[in-house]
């Protein structure tokens, strides 16, 4: 393998590694503290960067991989359109590119279901899954879009959903590359549990939300 495409892919392990340590000290730091802030931001560049390199490395001649295309593409929109959720709760901002990750997803989550399918003349279940979850997540932002004054309510629960979601991604890269347990294992249990987790979170934020609206009542 030419040395180049080691560095990157090097470089692609180091910043993911950096982020999920990062990302699993945000899970756990009470939300919007120093400390929660701090490690989400490390968790957000590195994710990035981690991402970026993945699609990089995917395209390159001699080494295109459209399955590690297709997941990196996946992570880097949840984690920017989580990053974007936390700004819809401050001010009024242009959807403009936000429609425009929500229209590439949606295609890139079609590509993964039916890529296979086209190309292989079969299905590949992991990239069913995810696909169908990008067009689901892609779909749902353009309905939420289209209603741009709930996008304040909503934007906390967009960022823990979505940061949560990128997370996810990043734990599973983990296990997958050193094959800890059954690669269906690896792919789908931090879903299982970051589901459920993502879950806990709205069941607060919309308590909170009720106890605030009690208040101004």
């Amino acid at each position: 393998m030419e040395d180049h495409i080691v560095k990157l892919i090097y470089m692609h392990a180091g910043f993911g590694g950096i982020a999920l340590l990062a990302g699993s000290i945000a899970m756990i730091a009470k939300k919007g503290k120093t400390w929660h802030r701090a490690s989400g931001q490390i968790f957000f560049y590195g994710m990035l960067l981690s991402g970026l390199l993945a699609l990089v490395i995917a395209v390159l001649p001699k080494h295109e991989n459209a399955f590690l295309f297709s997941i990196g593409l996946f992570s880097v929109y949840l984690l920017l359109a989580g990053y974007r959720g936390l700004q819809f709760t401050n001010q009024s901002v242009s959807l403009y590119w936000d429609k425009l990750l929500s229209i590439t997803v949606i295609v890139v989550g079609a590509a993964m279901v039916f890529g296979p399918i086209l190309v292989a003349d079969g299905i590949n279940v992991v990239l069913l899954v995810f696909g169908t979850g990008s067009i689901v997540f892609g779909w749902r932002d353009l309905h939420m879009f289209a209603n741009p004054e709930s996008l304040k309510k909503r934007g906390l629960k967009i960022h823990v959903g979505k940061m949560t979601g990128a997370y996810i991604a990043s734990v599973s890269a983990f296990l997958v590359v050193n094959r800890f347990f059954h690669p269906m294992v690896n792919w789908f249990l931090p879903t299982i549990l970051g589901s459920a987790f993502i879950a806990y979170w709205m069941v607060r934020l919309n308590k909170h939300q009720r106890k605030t609206l009690k208040k101004t009542a």
